[in-house]
């Protein structure tokens, strides 16, 4: 379990809303891209690790059908997460560290345009006294930015600043499906939704498709001239029980970013899957991220997040900074359940 596991290609593609493709058409594009950017051919990858949502889809076993995308003649060893697709990257990584297989493919799909997404992540509640009040997850989101107001942990300011900094990247990121010229000023002016919340501080409905290539180090150097390692990885879960947290911490991903090493080095950028603005504030002092450290240059998932894909697409990007010499250390995050329940956390270097 010492082997170093590299990235050697990304791949996503993101749309606000789909009308042409079904999900097996949206992942075709990115495997068969990650695949020839890899310089491995398909069938030497020796594993395949998928993560979807059936709750989304409407149907059993979507994640059968995604396999049509991928292709499982001769048959290959699949293994599938029903989660956001960064939880098979840690599942393929750990195959990779144990020497059962030298690289894998890692991808996920989905198009929460199709149903109402916030209400169909709400059902991730506890299902004896939170989900039979059939909150959505954007309710569960206020409820947690609420109680942080209230705590002076933050502010509306806090979060409109962060809102306005998402949106004026996504101007530049080709995948973003949100993009604008905005202040924090200019936002706060705009109405409140959902209170304490307005619509710049929720992540726009996206449909997408996500695909990642992994690959043990001595194939890395062979097939990659700058595979970006991941250097840590762990995921951490906070009880479901909304009423035993407090809302106003993100204590599960401390204790990840400390099990994956965050503070072992400096950080130069950080990509993480806050679907609310107020996440973004928590989530960087849950990590111990300083004011130094580039915080979502992609815009993150407040202006592309395609549901099941958003945590292994801010894995690739972080990868893709350290590729594009814009950080020589960066940090990924990945979230699920309500009010950042589940959160994993990867350190990414380059050589």
């Amino acid at each position: 379990m010492t082997r170093r596991v590299g990235i050697v290609s990304f791949a996503q593609v993101t749309s606000p809303c789909e009308r042409r493709r079904n999900e097996v058409e949206l992942v075709i594009p990115v495997v068969q891209e990650a695949v020839a950017a890899s310089g491995i051919p398909r069938a030497e990858i020796g594993f395949t690790c998928s993560g979807s949502c059936d709750y989304l889809y409407g149907g059993p076993f979507a994640f059968v059908s995604g396999l049509d995308a991928v292709g499982a003649w001769p048959p290959i060893r699949e293994s599938h997460v029903e989660a956001d697709a960064a939880w098979a990257l840690y599942e393929a990584w750990l195959v990779i560290r144990s020497g059962e297989v030298d690289s894998a493919l890692v991808y996920g799909f989905g198009k929460p345009s199709t149903t109402d997404a916030a209400e169909v992540l709400g059902l991730q509640a506890d299902p004896y006294t939170v989900a039979p009040l059939w909150p959505s997850a954007t309710d569960l989101a206020a409820l947690a930015a609420s109680a942080a107001i209230a705590a002076g942990v933050l502010d509306e300011r806090d979060m409109a600043e962060a809102a306005a900094a998402a949106r004026r990247a996504g101007l530049t990121n080709p995948h973003a499906v949100v993009g604008e010229d905005v202040t924090a000023d200019e936002l706060l002016a705009r109405p409140v939704t959902h209170p304490p919340l307005r619509d710049a501080d929720l992540a726009p409905v996206t449909d997408g498709s996500v695909a990642v290539v992994l690959a043990a180090e001595e194939l890395a150097r062979k097939v990659c001239d700058a595979p970006v390692w991941i250097t840590g990885i762990a995921h951490r879960v906070d009880t479901p029980s909304l009423g035993a947290r407090d809302l106003t911490d993100v204590p599960s991903a401390r204790a990840a970013a400390v099990a994956a090493g965050v503070g072992d080095g400096p950080v130069e950028v950080a990509e993480l899957a806050a679907t609310h603005s107020h996440e973004v504030v928590l989530l960087r002092r849950a990590l111990g991220l300083g004011p130094e450290v580039a915080v979502n240059p992609s815009g993150g998932a407040l202006v592309a997040n395609p549901v099941v894909s958003t945590g292994l697409i801010r894995i690739g990007e972080a990868a893709a900074g350290i590729r594009a010499g814009q950080a020589r250390r960066a940090v990924a995050h990945a979230a699920s359940g309500p009010a950042l329940q589940q959160n994993l956390v990867c350190v990414l270097e380059g050589d």
